[in-house]
């Protein structure tokens, strides 16, 4: 089957839809890619907060699949919003790699060892969040770019460390920055963080047979639960939610885990849920609504209201 792969042209775009490229040639497929351009890469020089981060790198991609111009688009789950419109589908969740946040700095070794004033960058809501909730002394700033761009601030000093999404690191090879992989119970990830989300046509049922062997079914539990608790929350990409699923290491019957925040980057005000629950016979989506609720019944409304009124 011949395809086509939309992709946005950045270095970590470029690297998951190769992979994706690769895996689907070694199937008998011809495959090829074409490289969209997106809101979000076009104003580069624009805060997220700004712009509105629904869609904004999606968008494109998904109009080029809507005319037929690419078969599928890969994504980077976390920037795909929890509803697809209707023409589209999820249809698959290839194995997810490290779905943690990491520290990366020159000069610092650890999230501890940050000194008192710190400068850090970050273009996220979320981080911005639970930095200040956890270190309220650090000063988060704005930093927009590609992983390279962002390397390249860092190493000229205009700011004390970064925080990036460990899986961007790994699979451009670019580990040797990384000074701290934070655990998701104390800094909690975005959804669908680490994992890729393949895209397609729900009319198209040659393309999602021919993905359907990509799909992780762990990955997909745990990516569904996170994004029906997202969806639950009314959050898009860049609203201070943080919610990770993963599976217990505890012994016994297998378990599964979510953790959850919402935090206010203005103040550092933060809400936390902890929860666990058998996995066999569990409805992720079920799960996801549940650590919803657990955090509005513990106060995160006012957060979320408050952010929505910036």
């Amino acid at each position: 089957m011949k395809l086509r792969i939309g992709s946005r042209g950045s270095q970590l775009a470029l690297w998951q839809a190769h992979h994706i490229q690769a895996l689907l040639r070694a199937r008998g497929h011809e495959v090829e890619i074409e490289i969209i351009k997106t809101t979000g890469d076009r104003l580069q020089e624009v805060t997220f907060a700004q712009v509105g981060s629904k869609g904004m790198f999606t968008k494109e991609i998904e109009e080029a699949l809507a005319e037929g111009r690419v078969h599928l688009a890969v994504h980077s789950l976390k920037d795909l919003p929890t509803e697809l419109p209707e023409p589209f589908a999820l249809a698959a969740t290839p194995p997810r790699v490290d779905p943690r946040d990491a520290l990366v700095s020159v000069k610092f070794w650890s999230f501890a060892e940050l000194p008192q004033g710190a400068v850090v960058g970050t273009s996220s809501q979320r981080r911005r969040a639970q930095l200040k909730a956890l270190r309220p002394d650090i000063e988060a700033v704005e930093f927009r770019g590609n992983v390279d761009t962002r390397l390249r601030k860092l190493d000229e000093g205009q700011v004390d460390a970064i925080l990036l999404a460990a899986a961007g690191l790994d699979r451009l090879q670019k580990t040797e920055w990384v000074r701290e992989r934070l655990d998701p119970k104390d800094f909690c990830p975005a959804a669908g963080q680490g994992s890729l989300g393949i895209e397609t046509r729900k009319d198209d049922p040659e393309t999602i047979a021919a993905v359907a062997f990509l799909n992780d079914p762990a990955t997909s539990f745990a990516v569904n639960a996170e994004r029906a608790a997202l969806a639950e929350l009314g959050g898009g990409c860049q609203v201070p939610i943080g919610i990770h699923c993963r599976m217990s290491s505890a012994p016994g019957e297998p378990q599964v885990e979510i953790f959850g925040v919402v935090a206010d980057p203005a103040t550092g005000s933060a809400v936390r849920i902890f929860h666990t629950a058998p996995f066999a016979g569990s409805d992720p989506a079920a799960l996801g609504r549940l650590a919803a609720k657990m955090l509005l019944n513990a106060g995160a409304g006012p957060l979320l209201a408050a952010e929505a009124a910036r």
